[in-house]
């Protein structure tokens, strides 16, 4: 957005007036052109071959929530990318991965750490998590016209909540409904195999290094049954992107630590294809 001034050099009355501390509801005032929900498709054929994100998975631990998500995305039944990252930080506290349209996943994503900055810069403080995830519905139900027209994303939010000492996690559905979920959770084209992996291997005692173990199980049985899902590939070292978030806030692991991780992974698959099992007693 180019804000265009008058003849003396000034900015235009809207940036000068007082008013709500939502940028998207600025933006929406001043300029709706910009927000992702308010284009329109053209009607040509094969506009819905867009590169797709695929799964992300979350699980909590004693302290924070752990977020992964592997790096493939796809488009129709090609392979778009195989470095593809939906994992981010939406604030020092909190991160957000999405699954579903990248261009328009991606957009939101930005628009939502523009949101969360711009608040606490109007404000002189941070909105609580629960705030920020109602703030991502809102947004989320800004897109609806994109996702009826096939062009759908759906994001993870999940970070640590100073006020409970804890992790929360938060799912979406397309039209911006809100859940909240316990202990674990995963979306995308592989979601149904990540879950099934995290109720399997989750517990209520994880630590931090349990959880990253447990989100990469996840991600590795997701690419076994998930086309659309890329596992990790040891020839060209693409490793899940893994991001932690605690009471020191928001950090991603490096590709050395995670490519630690994965090599165990793989190494315990040779021996058992099927991954640990969870213990019937």
């Amino acid at each position: 957005m180019a804000p265009s001034s008058d003849s003396s050099g000034r900015l235009p009355g809207a940036f000068l007036t007082p008013g709500t501390s939502s940028f998207a509801d600025f933006l929406a005032s001043y300029s709706p052109e910009m927000l992702p929900g308010r284009r329109v498709l053209p009607s040509a054929p094969g506009v819905g071959e867009v590169p797709h994100g695929t799964t992300i998975v979350v699980a909590a631990f004693d302290g924070g929530i752990v977020m992964a998500g592997d790096r493939r995305s796809t488009m129709g039944n090609l392979i778009a990318q195989r470095e593809a990252e939906k994992v981010f930080p939406a604030d020092e506290f909190s991160c957000i991965g999405y699954a579903g349209a990248a261009g328009i996943g991606f957009e939101v994503v930005r628009l939502f750490q523009v949101e969360l900055e711009h608040y606490e810069k109007m404000e002189g403080r941070s909105l609580s998590l629960e705030g920020k995830a109602n703030r991502l519905g809102t947004m989320i139900r800004a897109n609806l016209g994109m996702a009826l027209q096939g062009l759908a994303f759906l994001p993870l939010f999940a970070g640590y909540d100073e006020e409970r000492d804890g992790g929360r996690i938060f799912s979406y559905d397309v039209t911006g409904g809100r859940s909240e979920e316990r202990g674990y959770h995963a979306v995308g084209s592989g979601s149904v195999f990540a879950r099934g992996a995290l109720k399997k291997l989750y517990r209520d005692d994880f630590n931090e290094d349990d959880a990253v173990l447990t989100c990469v199980h996840a991600i590795y049985d997701a690419a076994e049954d998930d086309s659309a899902t890329g596992g990790p590939d040891l020839g060209r070292k693409i490793y899940p992107v893994v991001a932690v978030v605690g009471t020191d806030g928001y950090r991603q692991l490096s590709d050395e630590d995670v490519g630690r991780v994965v090599q165990g992974v793989v190494d315990e698959r040779m021996t058992r294809p099927d991954g640990p099992a969870a213990p019937l007693r």
